[in-house]
């Protein structure tokens, strides 16, 4: 039995270097911007978050994993919904961000 079912379906997704037109799709210079100092950071993501970095580095440590996932400046990173984790930001983050809302993107009839 793995212990850790619970967690196996919270993955990070990390895209490197996403193309302009991409970047551009996802309207990503509308979004809001946010910044942290390099530290230790516990979080916990009650909505999928959507964050493009414009600098930094992180290692994110999924709660309860000793693996980690690691991205920086120039990746478009998804973090699920339900997510806790902790951030080990070695060099200054500077991103913009996006928070999926409550409406169900599933329904695909218009």
């Amino acid at each position: 039995m793995a212990s850790d079912s619970s967690n196996s379906n919270l993955r990070i997704i990390v895209e490197s270097n996403p193309s302009e037109s991409r970047l551009a799709e996802l309207n990503i210079k509308c979004w809001p911007k946010w910044g942290c100092a390099p530290g230790k950071y516990q979080l916990k993501f009650d909505a999928e978050e959507t964050c493009y970095l414009l600098k930094g580095k992180v290692k994110a440590y999924p709660k309860g994993s000793s693996d980690f996932v690691e991205f920086g400046a120039g990746d478009l990173v998804i973090l699920p919904k339900g997510l806790s984790c902790t951030w080990h930001v070695s060099v200054a983050v500077d991103k913009y961000y996006k928070f999926e809302s409550s409406n169900h993107s599933s329904s695909s009839s218009s």
